[in-house]
């Protein structure tokens, strides 16, 4: 298989990821921190597993293994932050801003790796931070209106973390296989997840969570699908180039509005989505922004 075909398959794959969790957040699960429990059981299962049979080389130093630490603790905290901005906002929303995280791998190329931005790759920021504030727009009886709330400031934060982690999974992955960095990226994000979101009020929530049985297959069905995906992607960053892959990867968004688009109309249960010729447009239009910058960042 082909990098770029890995690259597209990660996109559609962790769309749905995106699409369930967003259901499992507001309609099966009392809380985010309900929701983080069996997420990270589930992290913890497949990290160890695949560390087993995936072994890290011999004689490696702690650096890389440091670096894909702090790879994994910086994606954790971001979705993280992601996850709490769905139980506020639309999946088809939260996904577009989340996903401006090459605009920050940009900037920060400049004084990590010496890197400079001409003129397109600021043309392509202020394309990308257009398309930021279109989606912010929210139709009301008094006509269009940008909306700057608490879900933006997060979902920018889990933008620029995931960027970092980005950055530091390019480097480890110089040293160590895509198997291997999923495995400490896992247990990373599961000992974090577990830190935030164990007590004694959460583990009542689970204790008391109706339809429990069929909840916790939805989770474990969602993210055996992640662990297909982030293994594509490392797949694909190790082996092309980064700034295509990256390009490649940066397409989720559509697939989130296209799969929002259907369930709204077939299976409007599934996923809670108002939806207007207007909002769709509008939608759409900030998407095609976002994506568009960022395709001119990696390609220019």
């Amino acid at each position: 298989m082909e990098w770029i075909n890995a690259a597209i398959l990660s996109a559609a794959v962790v769309g749905v990821v995106n699409i369930i969790d967003s259901h499992l957040l507001s309609k099966r699960m009392p809380s985010l921190w309900a929701f983080l429990v069996p997420v990270a059981a589930i992290y913890l299962i497949y990290g160890s597993a695949l560390l087993v049979l995936f072994p890290l080389p011999e004689g490696i130093g702690m650096l890389p293994v440091s670096v894909a630490l702090a790879s994994g603790a910086c994606s954790a905290v971001a979705v993280i932050l992601m996850l709490y901005a769905l139980t506020i906002e639309e999946v088809s929303k939260v996904i577009p801003v989340v996903h401006t995280f090459p605009v920050f791998v940009s900037v920060l190329a400049i004084p990590i790796l010496g890197e400079t931005l001409d003129y397109l790759h600021w043309i392509a920021i202020i394309i990308v931070v257009a398309g930021v504030v279109t989606i912010a727009i929210r139709q009301d009886s008094t006509g269009p209106r940008i909306r700057l709330g608490k879900w933006l400031c997060l979902c920018m934060a889990a933008s620029f973390l995931f960027a970092i982690a980005n950055i530091a999974s390019k480097y480890a992955l110089e040293y160590i296989s895509f198997w291997s960095m999923y495995s400490l990226s896992a247990l990373c994000m599961a000992f974090l997840f577990l830190s935030v979101s164990v007590r004694p009020s959460v583990l009542q929530e689970l204790r008391g969570l109706r339809q429990r049985g069929s909840a916790m297959a939805l989770i474990a069905f969602n993210e055996t699908l992640a662990l297909v995906g982030i293994l594509l992607s490392f797949w694909a960053v190790s082996r092309g180039p980064i700034s295509l892959v990256s390009t490649v990867l940066g397409t989720r968004p559509f697939f989130v509005f296209i799969y929002a688009v259907i369930l709204s109309r077939c299976y409007p249960v599934i996923l809670e989505w108002r939806l207007s010729r207007e909002t769709v447009a509008l939608r759409l239009i900030s998407i095609v922004m976002i994506v568009a910058g960022i395709a001119i960042i990696y390609l220019s």
